[in-house]
């Protein structure tokens, strides 16, 4: 069995931290510091997981729910960094066998003298809404929710502007296209954020975000132009399978795509709150009618060994473990999506996820999510459970 392999050895793998020591590699993370205080490091999230449903999906095979255990992230690369200057990184997911982030970002004051923010250049995640701009690493859930699956637009080639003080933030930037040679077209997106209380333990955050897309047509194989499409669904929250119990269907001749999203973060010591609102509104060429759909998450945790969320940049990541025996959190979520609208029947669909996380160090972490799904298109209904394991190692 692949997991008797795979997870023994993530274990066997879990890190000890080094000092850092001036031209030497780290023991760990594997990184060299130079003289003048640039740093080259390796970077790496692997992921393992177990999936197991009770129940299925629609009772047909299309939408079958299967058992299965497999590597849910392979993700290598590096960072080339100098504090207060620029950064630039690269990573590659060999599971999904595609590009993550390939950028440089500078610090304006570094090249000007005085703040206007930073500037970067490359392949990243577009400035919209609140988890899909979470690195997967620092989620307090195994899957993101059922709106960030479905409206969130993921990674684009572009430059991005990020302006941050204590009380507020202000993200901006100019897309088009993607590594993979995938979503041709351009986009435009902006996130601003609130932030009247930003220390150690101690956030809120409340944001708006919003992109408008512009797709382009496609070229195929046969020399055929092929109008610009797009698809909304969502799995069931487990990353190991392929089933959609919502689904939109291909929309075509698509001629522009505005997403919304408003976004709310509390942090108090050990206890935190966060929600989301994301919208869809899709507009076709000439008579054809457009689509719009929605949906929404809250989720909470509370750290029971005391640390807190960490928080920077209009992010969240994971606590520092305090204690030699690491960090314990319990969360809970309720995420909902609604695809039944102008005329579609894509389907309506509601979560409620249960969870456990361990962070064994600051490199290792442990999961357990347990999904209750409530899913209904046009006549039929499905309320499969969802019992999923991670086993996780990052750097």
């Amino acid at each position: 069995m692949k997991s008797a392999i795979a997870l023994p050895l993530i274990v066997l793998l879990a890190p000890l931290s080094a000092s850092a020591q001036e031209n030497r590699a780290e023991a760990w993370p594997p990184r060299i510091v130079f003289a003048g205080g640039t740093e080259l490091a390796a970077t790496g999230n692997f992921a393992y997981d177990f999936n197991r449903f009770s129940g299925d999906g629609y009772g047909t095979a299309a939408t079958r729910l299967e058992n299965d255990d497999d590597w849910r992230r392979r993700e290598f690369g590096f960072a080339l960094k100098r504090k207060g200057a620029y950064d630039f990184s690269a990573s590659f997911d060999f599971h999904a066998n595609t590009w993550m982030d390939v950028a440089l970002r500078v610090e304006s004051k570094a090249m000007l003298g005085h703040d206007i923010g930073r500037f970067r250049i490359g392949q990243s995640k577009l400035p919209l809404g609140f988890e899909g701009n979470t690195a997967t690493r620092n989620g307090i859930f195994m899957e993101n929710s059922l709106p960030t699956q479905a409206f969130y637009q993921g990674r684009r080639i572009g430059i991005d502007w990020a302006f941050e003080r204590p009380a507020y933030l202000l993200n901006a930037g100019y897309y088009h296209g993607d590594l993979q040679g995938n979503n041709p077209g351009r986009t435009i997106a902006a996130r601003a954020a609130w932030t009247p209380v930003k220390s150690a333990d101690r956030v809120v955050h409340v944001g708006v975000s919003a992109t408008r897309e512009n797709p382009d047509s496609e070229i195929n194989g046969l020399g055929v132009e092929v109008s610009p499409s797009v698809r909304w669904r969502a799995r069931p929250e487990a990353g190991l399978t392929d089933v959609r119990l919502v689904d939109s269907g291909t929309l075509t001749q698509v001629g522009r795509i505005e997403r919304r999203g408003l976004e709310a973060l509390w942090i108090a010591g050990p206890w935190s709150l966060q929600g989301e609102y994301l919208h869809q509104r899709t507009t076709r060429q000439g008579a054809l009618p457009g689509y719009a759909a929605g949906g929404f998450y809250v989720a909470g945790s509370w750290l029971l060994t005391g640390e807190s969320r960490a928080y920077s940049g209009g992010n969240v990541a994971n606590p520092r473990p305090a204690g030699r025996h690491g960090a314990v959190e319990l969360t809970t979520r309720y995420s909902d999506i609604d695809l039944d609208n102008d005329g579609i029947a894509g389907g309506r669909q509601r979560d409620w996820t249960l969870g456990a996380n361990w962070y064994a160090t600051r490199y290792m972490k442990f999961q357990a999510n347990y999904v209750f799904v409530d899913a209904h298109r046009g006549s039929a209904s499905a309320h499969p459970d969802v019992f999923e394991l991670r086993a996780q190692l990052h750097f």
